[in-house]
């Protein structure tokens, strides 16, 4: 019984990632694509129009901000592991929690200030666009949450192997 309901959660979890990560993103790639589309149509063969330039900039912030996610989720980021590759697995693993440690910290110290700015810019609208700043800069917010949280798993996890003293991967 309890291992459905941990199959079940974390079939949720994946799903919620998956539509946060790939399917959002590919619905404003889509997005971004036909008001690109209206732009040159527009330009060329009516009067240009300024609401696409806009939209196109906004949905680029929200697909490069989730597909971050799911780029760190996959870990498909570039990695400068010359230093990491050449060390011993135990001393790759110290390696791994100095690094999970600064960057939850980091992103730690940055989600309040981030919260703050992200609301103050609620004030101030697009210029040709009804959308609020704060509705464009939110993903910023989901981004540092979600970072915090895999990278504090990760932190379990390695320092859960060090108290069981498994070897390392």
């Amino acid at each position: 019984m309890k291992h459905k309901r941990l199959a079940v959660l974390s079939r949720s979890g994946n799903f919620f990632m998956d539509l946060l990560e790939k399917h959002i993103p590919a619905f404003i790639f889509l997005t971004m694509f036909i008001s690109f589309m209206i732009q040159v149509i527009s330009r060329y063969f009516f009067k240009p129009l300024t609401w696409p330039m806009e939209l196109n900039l906004f949905c680029y912030i929200w697909i490069i901000i989730l597909g971050t996610l799911q780029a760190q989720r996959e870990e498909e980021h570039t990695n400068f592991s010359l230093v990491y590759d050449k060390v011993q697995p135990s001393v790759q693993r110290i390696f791994r929690i100095i690094g999970e440690v600064l960057i939850i910290s980091s992103f730690t110290i940055a989600l309040y200030p981030s919260y703050k700015y992200v609301m103050f810019m609620g004030f101030k609208k697009a210029n040709t666009l009804p959308i609020r700043m704060d509705v464009v800069f939110s993903p910023y917010m989901i981004f540092l949450v979600v970072i915090i949280a895999r990278f504090s798993y990760k932190l379990f996890i390695d320092v859960r192997s060090i108290i069981r003293g498994e070897a390392s991967k």
